[in-house]
């Protein structure tokens, strides 16, 4: 009997331990939605909607009730059709905003209120323009409204990683004894790197009193590229929400990517020990509906679900992933939904038809590609087959 490979007797050890749950946070359908050309109507919406709860996702935030009359159709159509998940409804710190999201999320098997307010002082001085005073003040009222109407609300200091720390602290104490069940760390602008972000979480649990009673959340943009990075330090420094989209879109260089936070999780529990309620197999046809939907491709070298993620192109990778995948691949693309080999191998053969149709390519060579790839498609793909694609191809 062979031995397994130690990294895989590690993960089946660590899979058998009791494991933290990262609670994933989809907002796709409201801070996903504000990435240009992503739009999407009620319809669209509530189809993803039910994707994203096959998918497994704990909560969905449907949208931004007071942003129009379409958004708050469409977060109420999926608080009434969607049961499993909590529903999430965004709103500014300020009456009318929490009445409408309330509106909308009533019939909820599962209803969250979340509530937003600038922290940092350039926020405050040139976008709100009031004083610390009045931001911790408008903040407390603001849950404590949010809260008379609705059990599960959570709290998100806007620009909280160029918020000054202590005032940061006082303004979360605050809410928190407000009522607010879930703390949201949002770094807005993508301005935070992992080890600092991971400092910050550590300074908001061991300074705010009551956090115990209270999730910490992580809401990362990906501006320096490092979202999926800090969202990372943020769980390994105690938060237990991760926010996140499909595809990672949002608003300038997007959110957090969902697929790569879980399978980061997934591929590395010696690092990660901790689990979620994603259902692997769906992330990859979440990730083609959204793309269906909104007309915007996924990039093709995107990590887990780009049309790259498991595609070898230099010879001496072809030659060790033949003889065994995991000479180059991390982790099987069944894993996260990817396509069956026989589906690559049609995909590659309909591509290549085209590519010798527009170059007008000798048709004997067409047929007999055709037929090496109908023979490869229909199980593992050999290295003689490999060569014999070649030579068609020269």
């Amino acid at each position: 009997m062979g031995v397994r490979p130690y990294h895989r007797r590690l993960a089946e050890e660590i899979m058998t331990a009791e494991r933290a749950h990262i609670t994933i946070f989809d907002t796709t359908l409201r801070d996903g939605e504000q990435s240009p050309g992503c739009s999407m109507n009620r319809p669209e919406k509530l189809r993803l909607a039910h994707q994203l709860d096959r998918l497994g996702v704990d909560v969905i935030e449907a949208g931004f009730p007071i942003a129009s009359d379409g958004d708050f159709e469409s977060v109420k159509a999926i608080a009434a059709a969607v049961r499993r998940p909590i529903i999430a409804g965004l709103a500014r710190a300020c009456k009318p905003d929490i009445e409408r999201a309330w509106e909308a999320l009533q019939y909820a098997a599962r209803p969250r209120i979340h509530v937003f307010l600038a922290t940092s002082d350039i926020h405050l001085q040139y976008k709100l323009r009031i004083t610390r005073d009045q931001c911790v003040q408008q903040a407390r009222e603001a849950i404590q409204f949010a809260k008379s109407l609705c059990d599960d609300v959570e709290f998100s200091p806007e620009d909280a990683t160029r918020t000054e720390p202590d005032f940061l602290c006082r303004v979360l104490e605050a809410v928190v004894e407000a009522g607010a069940t879930t703390l949201n760390i949002p770094d807005t602008v993508g301005y935070t790197v992992p080890a600092e972000f991971g400092d910050l979480i550590t300074t908001i649990r061991q300074r705010v009193k009551g956090i115990e009673n209270v999730t910490i959340s992580a809401h990362c943009h990906n501006d320096l590229g490092m979202a999926v990075a800090n969202a990372l330090a943020a769980v390994a420094a105690g938060a237990r929400q991760v926010e996140c989209t499909i595809n990672g879109i949002g608003e300038r260089a997007g959110n957090a990517s969902l697929e790569e936070v879980v399978m980061a999780m997934r591929v590395r529990p010696d690092r990660f020990a901790y689990e979620t309620s994603v259902v692997g197999e769906q992330i990859f046809p979440a990730s083609q509906l959204l793309s269906e939907i909104t007309g915007v491709p996924v990039q093709p070298n995107k990590a887990i679900t780009g049309r790259n993620a498991f595609a070898h192109e230099a010879g001496i990778h072809q030659d060790g992933v033949l003889k065994n995948p995991l000479t180059y691949e991390i982790m099987t693309p069944n894993r996260s939904g990817c396509p069956t080999q026989s589906w690559c191998w049609a995909s590659i053969l309909a591509v290549t038809r085209s590519a010798f149709a527009a170059n007008n390519w000798a048709t004997s060579s067409t047929a007999a590609l055709s037929t090496t790839f109908t023979a490869a498609s229909s199980g593992s793909p050999t290295r003689s087959s490999m060569w014999k694609i070649i030579t068609c191809w020269n």
